[in-house]
């Protein structure tokens, strides 16, 4: 039996208000009138009721009308979201004023919404009739077999199973189905099937469907699973009915639905497959799937089981009606009509059957087998990318799969270096609600998640991988099984029995691959030992994350406490080395070691005793001559004393690692001429290319390499542009003429110089050379412009293209001419050719306006080209021309692709021109006028990329407040409702203006809260059934909250608010949060450092309702012995980490700190004050000044008792501290403690509390209780030492420290009589025995960015010298020194004064 989950767990606790109910099966019937865009109908399921007799449903945009239990009418409540706010709702952000202000309550927003849709929002009473049925019989059922739909007929009987009908209509269809001309259709986004008929929206509730959808006789409606009969009605007009059958259980995501009026392809290899599109695209979708069968046989034959589903169909829709490129459903994928194809396109074709074979693989990884929790959600991705790149493999070619591969890892090795890009880390996972799987993280972590299923493919070989994968889809076709989930835990079981990977292995690759983040980085050189015949390896180890993320990742793993502190990874890395009498492997080098190592790896081949001829005097190293430009050289090694030709790190892409080999140049130009791996060609080119200084051994290597049309065309066109970065005068622009020559060796008519007519039945090498006029294009001067020689060969181009007798398009070919002209830079000697370019550049904009070209690509190239000379010129282009010319394309009317890349041109000029802040504004209201979801989706993304442009340029970012404001709202909108993806991008903008990473991920969950409105919102849920079932009652709000939509003047107790109450992060910014009052401050510090709860005694002070002036006790301790000390440290700095709630204890408090042992005739001095971090809140005007006299030894030589009392006199604010922090240094260097943890043992913590309403502030007096519990305390500490001495009487070691204890005590007496008699005797000091007083005055700056709101104060205490005059008195005194301010803009000060007295020596 599954252990139940942690009820702290907030995602756990709202997940228990449908624990127990348990949907078995579910009926769905619809009447959809495209016309009137009307959809109503009704829902019937059967669920298994939970004791209380409430379940709890998801709905959204959503009429209710009636609610029947078994036949009869029942009680039911319905609470929807109201995600559509008034223009009066944004008040609520008229406090934001920066960026990290709104960053912070954007986050809260974002996290209340995704909390929101956990939450029921349908309750419906189902208790007639239970006290029938027997509550004992209930818990027989397991979860697990509810959960996954799979039920035996006798159990029905026995469960509280009710058949609940629920009659409604749709109000809105504006997210999870939509609306487009003809045309309705669903999308699969996360929590969006309630959008279109009540279900238990949650990945873990699984159940059979019976689907029936009454739409016109005319149209064809196309859902899941099989069609078993069509019913035509009587009606007039004639209605027809789809009646469908979904035999697999899935959950309510999966459920899809397109009706329009579609032609069916049937496909002419396997009947259960079928293609769906509009009249228009039937062409192109013939040509499109005509390769279908074969993904279909592939994985059929690889996994050699059928298709889990009785069908399968291919829906085709307009790309304005998608909400995204791909929409899966069970048994049914809807993608947009932009990937179809006809006959005529190339470079298409790639692209389209990836997709297509992609979302086949979802089918059985993802849709069918569905992951056990959050967390496992990696694998299905991981197994699904790795099915579609075993197709890649078989169809495309093994270069094309590889190449993808490097390139797909080479990627993930930049952009993973944070928790973000954790796999299976809970933190990335569950608590970011499924928004890790959008954007530029989701896309890293799906390329991740395949490398690292293909590293386990390459540990335990192909055939045993091919036997994990079989294993998994038959279980999950076996019926006597009760779930078709995978989990991590499950696959690596089956890692070690079918694929033979060693237990320590998995131990350690899990832990480090998937529950971590960071790729390992590997620098190599070598060099080569003659006399011993070997190669001495150097590497140097490091990882693309910093070792703070990657620590605190692996912490928070399982298995990370059966780990070694080092950060390697498991496995070893092989090395290969290429000789003159062949290759050899040597898989010699650790994955996990110390950051250094030098191995030595044995050669092979040995070295003829000097059979090549000596170089003649004066001749150069490399075999070149003086008298010669260029000596041909016979032998390829890299020296005549090396058998090496070169050496490759990890050929065979074993693990995803990041390595940077150094080797001779002419070792990279063999790896380059004689490897025949895609892999190696690319890092040569990529290594020779980035070399400093260019030999003209390199630009002839990298020539060849573009003319052999036996290479793979993609190491083609990086080798051309390796050529263009080659070119310069140094070369004498060698890399330029090679492209030319290479160019018009194909393509132009040598008798008469010009460009042939088109011929593109050589597709390699029609990619080839489509690249090479963009190559040209990128060749600079020394004054970074475009040389004369480039610009006439792209008009030439352009001028003289011809495609007649070409059966193949030329529209991509020609959009990539066009996009090449964006790429130069023009000079002087160029300049005159801008007329003409631009004249061609309209002429193709004219006829692509007459003949649309496919997908409006040339019309695209061609406002994007526009754009970039418009940037580029502007000094001699009016923007305004530009302007004009673009804005036509903005059009309803124009076709989707078009619109968007114009508003996206109108967003460059705007940025270019006006900056960031006029560029947002632009964007929203863009985005309020673009219809389409996937338009608005494309915006989101431009306008998070010109944030990220604007954030790293260095600059200050001035967004004004407006700004702020409207992208919050536009947060907080049904718009963003509709499109999770628009909704994450732009809280992700917030994000990035305010100089955070764009995710959720460390946002720490202890600081979320929902906000005012928000739970405003909720607490008008009030639940009749309350009674019956507590915690599936709406949130609300605590009671000392009266009016919700006002800022509350207090915060509640932690134990008072809702579990399931997200809390607010806390600001980074000096400005408080808007939703929060002025007078509280966060309970966190810097570094995630809390600031733990104030003593009992204050609290109880505090609540006081005398008005008089706030004052700050601290009281300090000596411990009496060291390691009592350190016991008493390590229990306040682990309390220090907690504490995330506080309870406001009023304006002031009283804490008891401990400092570190010290003899009695040693000086307390107090000294090298530092306050290091600044509190933003403080308000203008106030001011803090104390200052420090003497100290006053009590009678016990075993402790010290020392006041410090401060008085701050301020209009509005107090000063109170709240924490015990101990002030020794010494309990950080014993512990071994990193500089942020010992930096935060020695601080004092000062934070604002909360005044009275009458602006005075609360007192502090010393309660009588004090004594009592102090001496109580100190009697506790005494009988337990002396019980931990009893067992060391007999210890050498413990009877000459008693000793050595016992004289320092009798010293300590007779200095103490000695300063009885100097008090008694001596007179007040002069004023030159004074020592120097030290001062120290502290700025405030509301302004300066602060990552808490406490002001922090260290203090380190130093022992002097036993030589040095002894402090007699020292004094505590608080002066009040307001000084004049200028209004509110002057800065708070804090003045901190230190005056000792010493005594006369005697």
């Amino acid at each position: 039996m599954a252990k139940p989950r942690k009820p702290k767990n907030d995602d756990a606790a709202k997940s228990d208000n449908n624990s127990a109910a348990q949907v078995r099966h579910q009926k769905l019937c619809l009447s959809i009138d495209l016309d009137h865009r009307q959809i109503h109908g009704h829902t019937e399921l059967e669920i298994a009721v939970p004791e209380i007799g409430i379940v709890g449903l998801h709905a959204e945009n959503l009429g209710i009308g009636s609610v029947l239990v078994d036949g009869e009418p029942a009680e039911f409540e319905y609470y929807p979201h109201p995600y559509a706010r008034n223009v009066e709702s944004d008040k609520r952000w008229s406090a934001v004023s920066t960026p990290s202000s709104a960053a912070d309550v954007a986050t809260s927003v974002y996290i209340s919404a995704l909390e929101r849709e956990l939450i029921p929002n349908l309750l419906i009473n189902c208790c007639k009739g239970l006290k029938s049925v027997s509550v004992n019989e209930q818990p027989e059922q397991p979860p697990v077999v509810a959960e996954n739909g799979f039920h035996p007929a006798g159990e029905a009987k026995q469960q509280n199973v009710r058949l609940i009908r629920i009659e409604y209509w749709v109000e809105k269809a504006e997210a999870g189905i939509h609306f487009k001309d003809n045309v309705v259709h669903t999308d699969n986004q996360i929590r969006r099937a309630r959008c279109w008929f009540p279900c238990m929206d949650d990945s873990s509730q699984r159940c059979c469907y019976d689907l029936e959808f009454t739409v016109a006789n005319n149209l064809v409606a196309v859902s899941n699973g099989s069609l078993l009969y069509q019913v035509l009605s009587k009606d007039d007009p004639s209605r027809k009915t789809y009646v469908y059958k979904l035999n697999v259980p899935v959950a309510a995501q999966w459920i899809s639905l397109a009706v329009a009026p579609f032609e069916i392809l049937p496909d002419h290899q396997f009947n259960l497959i079928s293609h769906m599109c509009l009249p228009a695209n039937m062409l192109k979708l013939r040509n499109t799937v005509e390769f279908f069968h074969n993904a279909f046989s592939c994985y059929k034959d690889y996994l050699s089981v059928d298709f889990p589903f009785e069908s399968y169909k291919q829906v085709f829709i307009e790309p304005e009606m998608a909400v995204s490129s791909l929409s899966l459903g069970a048994s049914v994928s809807i993608f947009s009509s932009q990937v179809l194809f006809d006959e005529k396109v190339i470079d298409q074709t790639i692209d389209t059957r990836i997709k297509l074979a992609y979302a086949l693989a979802r089918q059985w990884f993802g849709v069918y087998i569905t992951p056990e929790a959050p967390n496992d959600e990696w694998l299905l991705d991981g197994l699904a990318g790795f099915l579609t790149d075993y197709f890649i493999k078989k169809n495309l070619g093994n270069n094309e799969a590889r190449y993808r591969r490097y390139k797909a890892n080479c990627a993930v090795c930049m952009a993973d270096d944070s928790g973000a890009t954790a796999l299976s880390f809970s933190a990335s996972c569950k608590d970011l609600y499924g928004t890790q799987c959008i954007g530029l993280y989701g896309k890293i972590r799906s390329w991740k998640s395949v490398a690292i299923i293909q590293m386990l493919e390459k540990q335990m070989g192909p055939e045993s991988f091919r036997n994990i994968l079989q294993t998994i889809v038959s279980r999950a076709e076996d019926g006597t099984r009760t779930s078709r989930s995978l989990s991590t835990k499950e696959f690596r079981h089956l890692a070690n029995k079918v694929g033979n990977l060693e237990r320590p292995f998995l131990k350690d690759f899990f832990p480090r691959w998937v529950g971590s983040c960071g790729c390992p980085v590997l620098r190599m050189g070598f060099s080569y030992n003659k006399r011993k015949n070997m190669v001495e390896l150097a590497v140097l180890r490091g990882c693309t994350a910093s070792p703070d993320s990657s620590a605190s990742v692996l912490n928070v793993y399982a298995d990370s406490e059966n780990r070694d502190g080092d950060i390697g990874w498991p496995g070893m890395m092989s090395i290969r080395v290429y000789e003159l009498d062949g290759m050899y492997d040597h898989p010699i080098l650790p994955m996990a070691g110390d950051t250094w190592q030098l191995l030595e790896i044995q050669c092979h081949s040995k070295l003829a005793a000097r059979r090549f001829q000596k170089p003649k005097k004066g001749s150069k190293p490399d075999g070149s001559d003086d008298n010669g430009d260029v000596t041909p050289a016979l032998d390829m090694r890299s020296s005549s004393e090396s058998p090496l030709l070169w050496m490759r790190a990890d050929p065979e892409m074993e693990y995803l690692a990041e390595t940077h080999f150094h080797q001779p140049v002419q070792m990279w130009i063999n790896q380059l001429e004689k490897d025949r791996d895609v892999i190696a060609q690319a890092q040569a080119i990529a290594t020779l290319e980035a070399l400093p200084q260019l030999s003209f051994s390199v630009v002839n290597a990298l020539n060849s390499f573009l003319t052999d049309s036996k290479a793979f065309w993609r190491v083609r066109i990086e080798a051309a542009f390796a050529l263009a970065k080659t070119a310069s005068e140094e070369t004498d622009w060698a890399g330029l003429f090679h492209l030319v020559k290479f160019y018009k060796s194909r393509r132009f008519d040598a008798n008469i110089g010009l460009p042939k007519p088109n011929d593109f039945h050589d597709f390699p090498e029609y990619f080839v050379l489509e690249a090479i006029p963009h190559a040209v294009a990128m060749v600079r001067a020394a004054d970074k412009k475009s040389p004369r020689e480039a610009v006439e060969f792209v008009l030439q181009l352009l001028k003289y293209n011809d495609n007649n007798g070409n059966p193949y398009s030329d529209v991509f070919w020609l959009a990539a001419l066009v996009q090449s002209v964006g790429e130069l830079e023009f000079g002087q000697q160029s300049i005159i050719f801008l007329t003409s370019l631009l004249k061609r550049i309209d002429r193709l904009l004219q006829f692509d306006r007459l003949m649309p070209s496919h997908n409006g690509i040339l019309t695209v190239s061609c406002i994007r080209t526009l754009t970039q000379i418009a940037l580029k010129l502007s000094e001699f282009i009016p923007l305004d021309r530009v302007l004009e010319l673009i804005r036509p394309f903005r059009d309803l009317k124009t076709i989707w692709q078009v619109r968007i890349e114009a508003s996206k041109a109108l967003l460059d000029l705007e940025f270019h021109c006006q900056g960031i802040d006029a560029t947002l504004s632009l964007f929203v209201k863009y985005l309020e006028e673009e219809p389409s979801l996937r338009g608005q989706v494309k915006l989101g993304i431009h306008a998070m990329r010109l944030c990220q442009i604007s954030s790293g340029s260095g600059s200050n970012v001035n967004i004004k407040n407006d700004t702020l404001v409207s992208l919050l709202s536009l947060l907080d909108s049904s718009i963003a409702f509709n499109s999770i993806f628009l909704r994450h991008h732009i809280f992700c903008i917030i994000q990035i203006l305010s100089g955070r990473p764009p995710t959720l991920y460390g946002v720490p969950r202890e600081t979320r809260t929902l906000l005012v409105g928000d739970a405003e919102t909720c607490i008008e849920q009030k639940n009749i059934f309350s009674a019956l079932v507590p915690e599936v009652k709406p949130p609300e709000l605590p009671p000392d909250i009266p009016n919700p939509p006002e800022l509350p003047s207090d915060i509640p107790n932690p134990s008072e608010l809702p579990s399931d109450i997200p809390n607010l992060p806390e600001p980074l910014s000096n400005t408080p949060h808007p939703l929060e009052p002025r007078s509280v401050i966060p309970n966190s510090s810097f570094d995630g450092m809390a600031i733990p709860l104030a003593s009992k005694e204050s609290d109880t002070v505090s609540n006081s309702r005398e008005r008089k002036m706030p004052s700050i006790k601290i009281r300090v301790r000596q411990s009496a012995a060291t390691s009592r000390a350190e016991e008493i440290d390590n229990q306040t700095f682990e309390k220090s980490q907690g504490g995330q709630h506080e309870t406001d204890h009023g304006a002031s408090s009283s804490v008891s700190v401990d400092a570190p042992q010290r003899n009695l005739t040693e000086a307390v001095s107090i000294s090298n004050q530092i306050l290091e971090e600044v509190n933003s809140c403080h308000d203008h005007g106030s001011r803090l000044t104390a200052s420090i006299g003497s100290a006053k030894p009590t009678s016990d030589g075993d402790e010290i008792g020392k006041e410090l009392q401060c008085t701050a006199d301020s209009s509005k604010v107090s000063v109170q501290v709240q924490t015990d922090v101990p002030l020794s240094s010494s309990f950080a260097q014993d512990n071994n403690l990193d500089a942020d943890a010992h930096k935060y043992v020695s601080l004092q913590t000062l934070s604002v509390g909360r005044h009275g309403s009458d602006g005075g502030s609360l007192v502090v007096m010393e309660s009588s209780r004090h004594g009592k519990e102090k001496s109580k305390k100190k009697d506790k500490e005494k009988k337990r030492k002396r019980g931990d001495h009893k067992g060391h009487r007999d210890d050498p070691e413990y009877l000459e420290r008693k000793r050595l204890k016992e004289e320092k005590k009798r010293k300590e007496k007779e200095m103490a009589k000695l300063l009885k008699v100097s008090n008694s005797s001596s007179v007040e000091p002069t004023k030159k025995e004074e020592p120097r007083i030290k001062s120290a005055s502290v700025q405030l700056n509301p302004k300066e960015p602060s990552a808490s709101d406490a002001v922090t104060k260290r203090v380190d205490i130093r022992q002097l010298n036993p030589n040095e005059p002894r402090a007699d008195v020292m004094t505590k005194k608080v002066d009040v020194k307001p000084e004049a301010s200028e209004g509110t803009s002057a800065a708070p000060k804090i003045r901190i004064r230190l005056k000792t007295r010493t005594l006369n020596k005697l």
